[in-house]
């Protein structure tokens, strides 16, 4: 039987754990720093809060799978929709392969996704973004269990932000498009007022 260790989202925030116990895995769950994987057949990260570090991923029998909410290269890291939405880059689903970097892995698995900024909220847009990977790791599990895919190295310079990045004035509640606007102008505003403070000063 193969063994799979599950990192991250529990049963209550995936339906993947089930998916692959349905599939008649022995699946392990964990939400913890692990220092040893060696044991498992595969490794799937889902949500996992903590870094794996190159020893840890030089244990494992084959390359860790890691599930990003995000249209790879572009917003690697902390809060992908957010600033999908802010900086006007791709929204999409990425399954790829982990390395020493963050979120820069070679990609199994991916697609755009569409989300409406006029009609979803950035939490309504994040359970949509959920739901779309759990559809695009069911439809080719087959080839995620045994291996049987080709990853493709990460193109171009992408972006890469991190939780402190994420400004405070908003609510995850509120219509993306408007929140953005109104962002952006606070944003300029701010750099406009800097420009003029810097050029008193000279």
């Amino acid at each position: 039987m193969t063994n799979v260790l599950f990192l991250g989202y529990n049963k209550e925030k995936t339906r993947l754990i089930e998916l692959l116990s349905e599939r008649g895995l022995s699946v392990s769950w964990f939400d913890q720093p692990v220092s040893d994987i060696s044991m498992y057949d595969a490794v799937i990260s889902f949500g996992y809060r903590f870094i794996l570090t190159a020893d840890v991923l030089a244990k494992a029998r084959r390359p860790v799978l890691n599930l990003h909410i995000s249209y790879l290269p572009w917003n690697r890291g902390a809060h992908p929709l957010f600033w999908a939405a802010y900086d006007a880059t791709p929204v999409g689903v990425s399954i790829h392969e982990i390395d020493s970097g963050i979120d820069t892995g070679p990609i199994c698995f991916q697609r755009e996704v569409r989300i409406d900024p006029d009609v979803e909220t950035f939490s309504s847009g994040y359970r949509k973004l959920i739901n779309e990977i759990e559809d695009l790791f069911e439809e080719n599990l087959d080839e995620i269990i045994c291996g049987s895919y080709t990853p493709l190295p990460q193109s171009g310079p992408g972006s890469f932000k991190r939780v402190r990045d994420l400004p405070g004035q908003f609510s995850w509640n509120e219509l993306i498009e408007p929140a953005v606007k109104r962002l952006r102008c606070h944003q300029n505003k701010m750099e406009t007022a800097r420009t003029w403070d810097g050029a008193e000063k000279t």
